[in-house]
């Protein structure tokens, strides 16, 4: 199931979400114009990897660990981002493969524009980037002893995510269902395509599948579902009268 639009219109355009979305895909097509040494380097020192940010292990011995022998051996600079906290910021902007960003970049156009108009754009920055932050501190905290970076902006989207679920649940999404050989398209509340989407991630979380963050996932989420109210502006009493 892949949902592609919701019908829940906004009153502002989602200029951050757009700018989001064009730093991302910028970014990406960066990375994969990057000689190959170049490019894994790039994931390591710009990705989230717990036992640096923890100082259990140095960069270094992160890059012998993963067999990146060949990335040793070239003259490019082996040192990790200084200081190395800013990874957590830096990792919400690398993918790995195209259905990696596509993906990502297709839940943050379906569901960002609606908490953009919510909260106001200089709010849905900060609660995207927070969204974010929390989530990676949610994969570092299952992850203690891993050397592999976590990169992708899954978890803020996820705090998205959750953020709709909270605000809109009974919105309308169309998605896709594919059917062994048969693809249609179905109209589905928000709330049960995103609680489904939750479920996946809990599921995937205890079946301990490798290669993907679920906990940063699951943390996102919960971030975004608890902390929306938060970050929406406060209004005012309405008027008794209007003066001119």
């Amino acid at each position: 199931m892949i949902p592609f639009r919701d019908e829940n219109p906004v009153r502002t355009f989602p200029i951050v979400v757009v700018s989001l979305i064009a730093a991302n895909v910028a970014i990406f097509l960066y990375k994969v114009m990057l000689p190959h040494e170049a490019e894994v380097l790039f994931l390591y020192t710009h990705g989230a990897i717990p036992v640096v940010l923890l100082q259990k292990a140095s960069f270094a011995q992160v890059l012998a660990m993963a067999g990146q022998d060949a990335v040793l051996a070239s003259d490019l600079p082996i040192r990790p981002l200084q200081p190395v906290w800013l990874s957590l910021f830096t990792s919400m902007f690398l993918h790995g493969d195209f259905w990696h960003i596509g993906f990502n970049m297709l839940y943050l156009w379906v569901f960002g524009n609606n908490i953009e108009d919510a909260l106001g754009h200089f709010r849905f920055l900060g609660f995207y980037v927070f969204c974010g932050l929390l989530a990676a501190l949610a994969h570092i905290l299952m992850s203690l002893d891993s050397a592999a970076p976590m990169i992708g902006a899954s978890g803020a989207i996820a705090g998205v995510l959750g953020a709709y679920a909270k605000k809109f649940p009974r919105a309308r999404v169309r998605c896709l269902i594919f059917l062994f050989v048969f693809v249609t398209v179905v109209m589905l509340p928000a709330g049960l395509v995103l609680l489904l989407w939750f479920l996946i991630q809990v599921r995937g979380s205890l079946g301990g599948q490798g290669g993907i963050a679920f906990f940063a996932h699951i943390g996102g989420f919960i971030a975004g579902w608890l902390l929306v109210r938060r970050f929406q502006p406060r209004r005012g009493p309405r008027p008794l009268y209007w003066s001119r």
